[in-house]
């Protein structure tokens, strides 16, 4: 027995109506905005380039701030992110490079590389990212940067030095674009620290590398 033409037709017009509806009916996905972490030029060290090489390493990280939201505590314990707007790459990498960029700004160090390439060095700096986010205090606003910097020795991954780094960079405004700038010179700061950091136990304990 053939199935009735009048129970076709209604079929047939609902699967039409869902094939030409269904954009509509799932979610639009929101509109981003990418933001790169500003960086400001510093002058190159007249010091004299030093003879060990580095490899720079992520940052560990936790799922929160390993990420490309930009992470925002509003109030007490809370977690949120800025909606609409992102990091062009997650925490640990935006402050890898950051890093990277300081010392080949500083131009004491010219034997670079990160882990992905996966060179050997003399030493490596790593560490754990516990802070990459603005912070609200009431209505004041900050962005705050804290890393357990790790400096270890490449063939063994030895731990030679380690030290916590914290930068507070207050904010006057709190939209998106005033944000990022704040975390922009709370990474310049901290890069200060890190480089001048690593120069100075690099020199006391880099090693040539063993084969």
């Amino acid at each position: 027995m053939k199935p009735s033409n009048r129970f076709i037709r209604p079929l047939l017009l609902l699967a039409g109506f869902v094939l030409v509806g269904g954009c509509s009916i799932l979610p639009k996905a929101e509109p981003s905005d990418v933001y790169r972490l500003p960086v400001t030029q510093a002058p190159a060290s007249a010091g004299a380039a030093v003879s060990w090489s580095l490899r720079l390493a992520n940052p560990q990280a936790s799922e929160v701030l390993n990420s490309p939201k930009i992470a925002v505590i509003p109030q007490g314990n809370l977690f949120s992110s800025y909606s609409a707007s992102r990091w062009s790459d997650p925490a640990p990498v935006l402050l890898r490079n950051r890093l990277l960029d300081g010392f080949a700004q500083d131009g004491r160090v010219r034997l670079l590389s990160v882990a992905d390439s996966n060179l050997q060095a003399d030493l490596e700096l790593g560490g754990q990212l516990q802070a990459f986010q603005t912070e609200y205090q009431g209505t004041a606003a900050s962005v705050v940067i804290r890393l357990d910097a790790l400096l270890v020795r490449g063939f063994d991954q030895r731990i030679l030095a380690s030290r916590r780094f914290e930068v507070r960079q207050p904010l006057s405004d709190v939209k998106v674009p005033a944000v990022v700038d704040g975390f922009g010179r709370a990474g310049d700061r901290l890069t200060a620290e890190v480089v001048a950091w690593t120069l100075e136990q690099g020199q006391r304990f880099a090693t040539p590398t063993q084969p």
